[in-house]
């Protein structure tokens, strides 16, 4: 018998974690709670769950912090879930490496969508290290990184060198938001300011020769004033 995959929840209001255990002990997983900073990071060290949930708004601590403290050590997957609805706050907790950001209130089928795409994208991605080859493909849409070519349907979509570096870069993050700026360091570099212009022109031109309707992108979804998340790969 496979085991379960465990998940921390840490969030210092009683009835959420109630609700979110019950939904996630319904569909499979293990749980596991804590309601502070202080207590979830020594969780993490003990236990190793497969997943944090993770509020914001912690009675010791901003989460943000627990986020910093998981990422000096580990790529172990986190998903934000917080009542803070203000996309700076979003941008920072994606930014600082957390794998997803969930508004409150929410659906229970997002939310577990979300759950086995941060699970599965930690273990896709787990031992390799940004080093991809073979083919993806979701869709239609297919990324062949050995060959650096795009192809819907089976064809040649004919982007540049820079537009595929940005649709392998979600590729390899399929079902995760990429921020603008995460985005722009990876495909431009370090130095590369925060005018997000350069970006959206590609993304224009990238969706030109992908999408049936650019105005209304299946492949490549937008996160309003966030930044972008490819579709995920069991959509």
């Amino acid at each position: 018998m496979a085991s379960k995959d465990r998940i921390l929840i840490v969030d210092d209001e009683k009835n959420i974690c109630h609700f979110l255990s019950t939904v996630l002990t319904a569909n499979g997983y293990d749980t596991m709670t804590a309601q502070t900073g202080g207590e979830a990071c020594a969780l993490i060290d003990s236990e190793a769950p497969d997943l944090v949930l993770l509020d914001l708004g912690l009675p010791d601590m901003d989460g943000t912090s627990v986020i910093e403290s998981v990422r000096s050590r580990s790529d172990l997957p986190i998903i934000v879930i917080s009542a803070r609805m203000q996309e700076s706050d979003k941008v920072q907790a994606l930014d600082m490496g957390a794998d997803d950001y969930i508004t409150k209130p929410f659906g229970s089928s997002e939310f577990l969508a979300r759950v086995r795409t941060a699970i599965r994208h930690y273990r896709a991605t787990s031992g390799r290290k940004g080093i991809f080859t073979g083919r993806l493909s979701i869709s239609g849409l297919t990324i062949d990184f050995d060959k650096h070519q795009v192809l819907v349907a089976g064809e040649n979509a004919h982007l540049t060198q820079i537009e595929f570096r940005i649709v392998a870069l979600l590729g390899q993050n399929a079902g995760k938001v990429l921020t603008y700026d995460h985005m722009l360091r990876e495909i431009w570099g370090p130095e590369a300011g925060g005018d997000n212009q350069i970006l959206r022109v590609n993304m224009a031109n990238i969706r030109r020769k992908i999408e049936d309707d650019p105005a209304d992108p299946k492949y490549i979804l937008t996160e309003i004033g966030i930044g972008y998340r490819l579709l995920d790969l069991e959509a």
